[in-house]
């Protein structure tokens, strides 16, 4: 053939990595009325087209002077074909992506460009698709200020000259189509700035998987469609997920649960089994789980995540993480997310100045660093940075499943000078402290995760006083579902803390909780963090003996399920684990042989069996009118009594706690005659109690007590908690 004048600083730019726009050059193009392909294969000293049925055509390709590697050949038509390569070595076949055209849409790219694309998963990452009649992989990345984007893998030596990207007009992203590629392919991208320097690789902000830490390659994951067979779940999840259902969550590590033999992780597949039946066993209503987005250190426990579309691989593949949800579903079971939007690592691999900017994050970092954490903050004022959250979390609820997400840090992202002294931080427009560009984001991702997936709900860790966490945000608020309420854990933990000795001189620690419960709907969390960092177990928070401390542990249980607000616990915490939570080896099961532990669990699967059984217990949690004290100033005694209603025709429960490790006799007014049944005493022997109660039945006699023209004798074990229900 005659020799096709190539402009040899081009090809020299794409050798050295230095081109940003490769497929001007290479690949097929039409030079008169030949179509002429050029191709670049490092190492190769001859090359070949493959062309015509089964490959039966070889064309040989002529080298280019000057440029070593550098091939051209004509083709007879502008056709299919692949290249077989080869030196003094070896031979190697390849189909060559530069006669593949985009793949990306020009909707995808209008929004895209614009920062509205609400699934953008669907169109960045590495997918696994045909196109134009090849199977292979398209990687898409947005890098905007790059002057060279390059998918490197392992597929491809890590060498950023073998697979230079597109670049898709204003929209800032990179796209290539490489044949056959299949899922388990290592990747990263490699990214050159226009001043010639190569940043570290990076993995794919929209990756699927990730290799094991330490190694922290994005690897390619099959996300098809899974055929779920939920559909009974979803219908219906809704109406186990509003403020009028019972809620009951127990909160996991999965890596530290329970581990198999030899310290090994459970895998998703082992906890779909092992987890959701013990769960469900145990009556709890959700699962919420530590952040399950990729992460590299397993100290930060998925608080620092580097792939917020991977699940972590420690415990296997996206579809048997969606097993692990489905498994879920099929028992009655709803899956919580932790979601952390709040800030991420600085990991060379990972967002930070992904394109040799601040481009996920801001520059200065009065507003781009977190001091707790040493870590980086989203630019929340990026449009497309709002949207790459926003979708992420779409991108859970849609192909995962999710039932919802609780909020991680939620503080920490309204307020500008969080942790920060005078000086170190920046005020908003109006010269305040919250941050606007963090409540328009969290406002349209409960509108369009709401909104586009029904029946899911949002929980806000949120620690301040910000109004309306859990108003709509068509009223002003943020449209959260629910919230946790900080503040009454810190009271309560606080006064159970104390030796029963100095309880009346705090006995406000218990009631204040009742001045705002109705502010928001909330959750009452006892979770990881209270029993890490040297805060010691809840049963080593409580006080006295080792008889006294589990009798205080129940009489808490007892306390916080009948008091308003949906339920959390902490694994572990179910069966009184002794020691600190480790994150690196199992929860202590076999403390589950001693009778006071094990009394501890079946008194948690039984609060959780009473509270859904009763709708006084839970449908008026986020509602004044299903709550009236009946003795809320007892505090020289430390007792507590009041009562939960539901609706006019669902039995009212009356609650009793005596905070104490004395035996009470008390008068207790109550509102209505007729039988009051004691359906839970915490001093039950089945729980580990001495068995001390009433009966099973109070006595109404027609006296006057607590501003009630009705009341009853009740006895008070020490340290218990008591439910009666009028039948």
């Amino acid at each position: 053939m005659a020799q096709v004048l190539l402009d040899q600083g081009a090809a020299l730019a794409i050798a050295e990595g230095r081109h940003g726009a490769p497929f001007d050059i290479l690949g097929p193009h039409l030079n008169g009325k030949d179509w002429v392909v050029t191709a670049y294969v490092p190492g190769a000293t001859k090359l070949q087209l493959l062309v015509g049925a089964k490959s039966s055509v070889r064309l040989d390709a002529m080298p280019v002077p000057g440029v070593e590697g550098f091939f051209q050949a004509v083709l007879p038509k502008l056709m299919p074909y692949r290249c077989r390569a080869a030196n003094d070595f070896t031979e190697w076949e390849f189909d060559d992506s530069y006669r593949f055209g985009p793949v990306l849409g020009e909707m995808d790219e209008y929004l895209l460009s614009e920062g509205t694309h609400r699934r953008m998963w669907q169109v960045l990452g590495a997918h696994l698709m045909t196109h134009e009649d090849k199977a292979g992989v398209h990687f898409a990345v947005w890098a905007p200020h790059a002057q060279r984007v390059s998918v490197v893998g392992d597929f491809n030596l890590w060498d950023g000259r073998r697979h230079p990207m597109r670049l898709r007009g204003a929209t800032g992203v990179w796209e290539i189509f490489v044949p056959d590629l299949k899922e388990g392919n290592s990747y990263k991208y490699e990214i050159r700035l226009h001043n010639g320097v190569i940043l570290p690789l990076k993995a794919d902000p929209v990756g699927f998987g990730s290799e094991h830490p330490p190694a922290n390659a994005s690897v390619v994951r099959d996300i098809s469609p899974r055929h779920w067979v939920d559909d009974d779940w979803m219908k219906t999840r809704e109406a186990k997920q509003n403020i009028e259902a019972p809620i009951s969550i127990y909160e996991v590590h999965l890596g530290s649960w329970k581990r198999a033999p030899g310290n090994r992780m459970l895998s998703y597949l082992e906890l779909a089994d092992q987890l959701v039946g013990y769960v469900a066993d145990m009556g709890f209503t959700h699962i919420e789980v530590l952040p399950v987005s990729e992460y590299p250190f397993d100290g930060s426990w998925g608080y620092q995540p580097v792939g917020m579309f991977a699940p972590t691989i420690r415990h296997g593949t996206p579809q048997e993480f969606r097993a692990l949800v489905e498994a879920a579903h099929l028992k009655g079971i709803g899956i919580l997310i932790d979601w952390v939007p709040g800030h991420f690592p600085s990991d060379a691999h990972g967002l930070g100045y992904f394109d040799g900017t601040a481009l996920y994050e801001h520059e200065d970092p009065r507003q781009g660093f977190h001091p707790d954490w040493n870590t980086l903050i989203y630019n929340y004022g990026r449009i497309e940075v709002s949207n790459y959250l926003i979708s992420n979390a779409l991108y859970w609820l849609e192909e995962y499943h999710i039932d919802g997400m609780r909020v991680d840090a939620v503080a920490s992202m309204l307020y500008r000078d969080f942790s920060r002294p005078a000086g170190q931080w920046i005020p908003n427009k109006d010269g305040g402290r919250e941050n606007y560009e963090v409540i328009a984001t969290l406002q349209r991702t409960n509108t369009i995760c709401y909104g586009q997936v029904p029946g899911i709900m949002t929980v806000a860790e949120e620690s301040s006083t910000f109004p309306g966490v859990t108003r709509p945000v068509s009223a002003g608020g943020l449209g959260f579902g629910f919230k946790w309420n900080m503040g009454w854990m810190n009271d309560t933990l606080s006064y159970m803390k104390k030796d029963p000795v100095y309880r009346k001189f705090n006995h406000n620690q218990m009631t204040f909780a009742s001045s705002y419960a109705w502010s928001e709907n909330f959750v009452l969390p006892i979770s990881h963090d209270e029993v890490v960092h040297g805060k010691g177990s809840m049963l080593g928070k409580m006080p006295g003996n080792a008889e006294e401390k589990f009798a205080n542990l129940r009489a808490f249980y007892g306390f916080m399920w009948g008091h308003p607000g949906k339920k959390l616990l902490f694994m572990g915490q179910d069966f009184a684990q002794g020691a600190e939570w480790n994150h690196n080896q199992s929860l202590d099961w076999h403390q589950l042989d001693i009778p006071a532990h094990a009394g501890v669990q079946t008194l948690v699967r039984d609060l959780n069996r009473v509270l859904a059984e009763n709708p006084a217990l839970y449908v008026n949690d986020s509602r004044g009118e299903g709550f009236e004290w009946i003795d809320a100033n007892n505090a020289d005694i430390s007792v507590f009594a009041w009562l939960r209603k539901g609706k006019a025709a669902d039995p009212i429960i009356a609650v009793v706690s005596n905070m104490t490790p004395v035996e009470r006799r008390i008068r207790l007014g109550l509102p209505a005659n007729g039988n009051w049944t004691e359906i839970l005493n915490t001093d039950s022997a089945i729980y580990g109690g001495g068995n001390r109660g009433n009966m099973g039945l109070l006595k109404v006699e027609q006296e006057a007590c607590n501003g009630m023209p009705q009341s009853a004798m009740v006895t008070l074990p020490p340290l218990s908690t008591i439910y009666f229900r009028h039948d």
